[in-house]
């Protein structure tokens, strides 16, 4: 199949994740002004983004749940309206104490139901089993592109306005998104459209949850999840102190994450392409391999602005590859009629990972005065993360066998 040839609802998802995330990406440069703001210093806005990514994760399988007994357009309006207000509120706040309601729990709340597990989720009822990955691949792209088609107009705003003002207009943005869930059709229509896979109705959303719970291969993706979610966190957070203690300019890091942003577009899409064309495991395999290859060849070697870019490029290419894949391998296990709910645990599990590769990563620093030891952690957890999907059994539950059968 042809990506010209996905349906409407592929692309309407894809807009809307290129709003969502691209909104999301830019927060960091509010980090300033806000913080002069409310002469709070950087610690207290940085802790509302922890905050709104610990919540994004905590949301995302209840939210996972409704979409899968609602239906993703209802999920995605009602998220991109606790999205704008978010936005809003953060922009009259008077008091600093604001922003963990606003920024934090309201926007966490926004993006759990408008970024990739319920635009996924919808996607798998209406794209056929065998083109899953590449539509997958394609839409995780779409949150780079984000990264980059909204992050400056961000800073132009910035330079044309106060911050107040460019939220605010990020408020009015999220109505886009209400625009284009709108257009989607309400999922019983998209379950037996003429080309929908077909989909058991008869399972509950318990016996789904106990099917998966009691299911090892599940688990081995939680774990493999988990590493990533480290991984991305990890390196975004700490990468511009580690070149900073190397003695490159600030510009060295922002363009190694430039980097990172530009080539996760062309290897999220590259790694769901090899998902459908190669066994999901084995392709999954080869993605930690070569991120254990790339980590441990950075450290290893010496870190000039050079190294720094390749670097950036590098593991750009294998950044959010796995979230094609991994939900590829879940839906393809489980069945799309409650991918929402299974592949949002998931992810929360991805995001506890973030949690985790952000604060330990400050942690082992400042006990060593180093960031080795922490980088030879993700290589080992990398060079694991490989070995862990290998194992998987990756086929269809029982379930969808007979169904599929009869």
């Amino acid at each position: 199949m042809s990506i010209f040839r996905f349906p409407l609802l592929v692309w309407l998802g894809i807009g809307i994740l290129i709003f969502s995330l691209g909104i999301r990406q830019s927060f960091g440069i509010f980090m300033m002004p806000i913080s002069d703001t409310f002469g709070t210093g950087r610690e207290f806005f940085s802790f509302a983004i922890a905050l709104q990514n610990l919540l994004f994760g905590f949301f995302q399988p209840f939210i996972g749940m409704a979409s899968d007994r609602f239906g993703s357009k209802k999920i995605i309006i009602g998220g991109a309206v606790a999205y704008g207000l978010g936005l809003y509120l953060t922009s009259i706040a008077t008091e600093p104490s604001m922003l963990y309601l606003s920024i934090g729990a309201l926007i966490g709340l926004g993006l759990s139901a408008t970024s990739y597990v319920i635009i996924l989720g919808a996607i798998a009822r209406v794209v056929p089993a065998e083109h899953t990955a590449k539509a997958f691949g394609l839409t995780t792209s779409a949150g780079s592109f984000g990264m980059f088609a909204v992050i400056p107009g961000a800073q132009a705003l910035l330079n044309q306005f106060d911050w107040q003002t460019a939220m605010q207009i990020f408020a009015l943005m999220c109505c886009v998104m209400i625009a284009f869930a709108s257009f989607m059709k309400a999922t019983k229509e998209n379950e037996t459209s003429a080309n929908a896979p077909m989909v058991d109705d008869s399972q509950t959303l318990k016996e789904a949850l106990q099917e998966a719970f009691s299911n090892k291969s599940y688990w081995l993706i939680h774990m493999g999840f988990f590493v990533c979610g480290f991984h991305v966190m990890f390196i975004a957070t700490h990468l511009p102190s580690y070149l900073a203690d190397k003695g490159l300019p600030a510009q060295t890091a922002a363009m190694a994450l430039a980097y990172v942003g530009i080539f996760n577009i062309f290897g999220s899409y590259f790694w769901g392409i090899m998902g459908d064309k190669f066994d999901k495991r084995y392709v999954m395999t080869s993605l930690y391999l070569v991120r254990t290859v790339v980590i441990a060849a950075f450290v290893t070697l010496p870190v000039t602005e050079n190294t720094a870019v390749i670097f950036g490029g590098a593991i750009g290419f294998c950044w959010l590859g796995t979230v094609p894949l991994t939900s590829g391998l879940v839906r393809q296990i489980f069945g799309a009629r409650y991918l929402s709910t299974l592949y949002g645990l998931v992810f929360f599990t991805h995001q506890v990972g973030s949690f985790l590769g952000a604060w330990v990563g400050g942690r082992i620093y400042d006990y060593y005065h180093s960031y080795t030891p922490i980088w030879w952690l993700t290589v080992v957890m990398a060079f694991i993360a490989a070995l862990i999907h290998l194992p998987i059994n990756d086929k269809p539950v029982p379930r969808l066998v007979a169904h599929h059968a009869s």
